[in-house]
């Protein structure tokens, strides 16, 4: 009789553990997607919606996320690398938040959702900043549409037609990427438990994160918590290939505008060769290479900023929107 009474007792805290968590879940979901509607615009193209964060003032310049992001992870890219006197606009990639996946969802036809996004807010003319799998329908628009585009700063290559993606060293097994983004309650669980076990998805190896700055850190810890809601995320991961379709090339020997390449020489995630061959194609590219900093460039952020603000500065000063 005792067992049985004890039994119950811890039956009844489980479910009442259970009902708790579950509780702060819903929560802290509902949060995030109020959040993230409250922090974004919508424009609709041609290849549907495209939601998009805009901040600053200025000259106006577009950043484009990396994988696995969306405008909010945009926007922590504008708000980490770009100086003052800008206006930047994080726009969602193909299906990412808040933007659908059309039936041709090339680099080309992101590249040119873009030019719509644009032609939408009345923006004739951008410098664009990319990150990653950014880079590919950056390097799309400045082919497609060279009259719209000031100048390229891109960072972290990742490769791209008629490149094919090189053997990579993950740093996490397939199996573990499959299992956190199937739905958002284990990415949740982690990161409410461990956020920071999460950095090697980034590249942010325990070498790189020990030497960080203050804000380094901190724009880790918001790329992390930038996944929520991974299942808003899905379609845009599972659509990354489309940066080495054969059928969409991209030949940066035709791009005219100023383009500076940022890469770091241990990246895991996107080798440098990348950046190699874009900048030995694109007519007097400047480059920035580092030999340590991983994927998200973690001890360099002020160098890079420094350099980024000096090429605006150097290659559009005195453009205007």
């Amino acid at each position: 009789m005792r067992r049985l009474r004890l039994r119950w007792v811890l039956l009844a805290v489980i479910v009442s553990a259970l009902a708790v968590v579950g509780w702060v879940y819903l929560r802290d979901m509902r949060g995030i997607h109020a959040r993230l509607q409250a922090g974004a615009g919508v424009i609709e193209t041609d290849f549907g919606p495209v939601a998009y964060a805009t901040g600053g003032q200025g000259a106006p310049v577009l950043a484009i996320h990396g994988a696995g992001g969306g405008h909010d992870q945009g926007a922590l890219l504008a708000r980490a690398f770009l100086p003052e006197g800008y206006r930047w606009i994080a726009p969602s990639r193909f299906g990412y938040i808040g933007a659908s996946l059309p039936a041709d969802p090339s680099t080309a036809a992101q590249a040119d959702a873009f030019a719509e996004l644009l032609d939408g807010l009345g923006i004739d003319r951008v410098t664009v900043l990319a990150m990653s799998g950014g880079v590919p329908p950056a390097l799309q628009f400045a082919t497609r549409h060279p009259e719209s585009t000031q100048a390229l700063i891109l960072l972290a290559l990742a490769p791209y037609a008629p490149l094919t993606a090189e053997e990579q060293d993950l740093p996490v097994p397939i199996w573990l990427y499959n299992m956190l983004f199937a739905t958002d309650l284990p990415l949740w669980a982690v990161l409410r438990l461990s956020p920071r076990a999460l950095a090697p998805i980034f590249d942010a190896r325990a070498d790189l994160t020990a030497r960080m700055t203050t804000s380094e850190a901190t724009f880790l810890d918001a790329m992390i918590a930038a996944f929520l809601p991974v299942t808003q995320r899905r379609a845009g991961l599972a659509n990354e290939g489309a940066a080495i379709d054969p059928g969409y090339p991209i030949d940066p020997a035709m791009i005219r505008a100023p383009v500076l390449i940022v890469h770091a020489g241990d990246d895991r995630l996107t080798p440098i060769a990348t950046a190699h061959f874009t900048a030995a194609a694109v007519p007097a590219a400047e480059t920035l290479y580092f030999d340590t900093g991983g994927h998200l460039l973690l001890g360099q952020h002020a160098e890079v900023r420094a350099r980024i603000a000096d090429f605006l500065e150097t290659k559009t000063s005195g453009d205007a929107e």
